[in-house]
């Protein structure tokens, strides 16, 4: 079992940053990779990135190059760099991690975006 507590949310300005970060505890030796994902009012649940435990990354379209994804292995974490914020990435922002077999959530953090 993992547990995974994301901290960071917070209200911003449209063009304004802020840095989302996900604490793993528990059975961290088998996540093979972590992420983050975010829902928006009436939407469904999107993926906004990926990092592998090689390193590897992806990032959904819409974030690609404006935000950044990073993993301390020392520190069981998994962080967001988000920058150029736009009003619609407002959402609750979700960590999630992968083992073989199975996966775990956060419990969300809320960015929001005014213009």
């Amino acid at each position: 079992q993992v547990q995974l507590v994301e901290s960071g949310g917070g209200l911003v300005q449209a063009g304004g940053s802020l840095r989302l970060s996900c604490a793993a505890s528990g059975s961290i030796f088998s996540i093979n990779a972590m992420g983050w994902y975010r829902q928006a009012p009436g939407k469904q649940r999107e993926l906004v990135a990926t990092i592998t435990s090689g390193g590897s990354t992806n990032y959904a379209g819409s974030v690609k190059g404006r935000f950044t994804i990073s993993r301390d292995h020392a520190k069981n974490t998994v962080s967001l760099q988000m920058n150029s914020l736009k009003p619609e990435d407002t959402a609750v922002y979700y960590c999630r991690a992968w083992r073989l077999g199975s996966d775990s959530w956060g419990q969300g953090t809320q960015v929001t975006v005014s213009s």
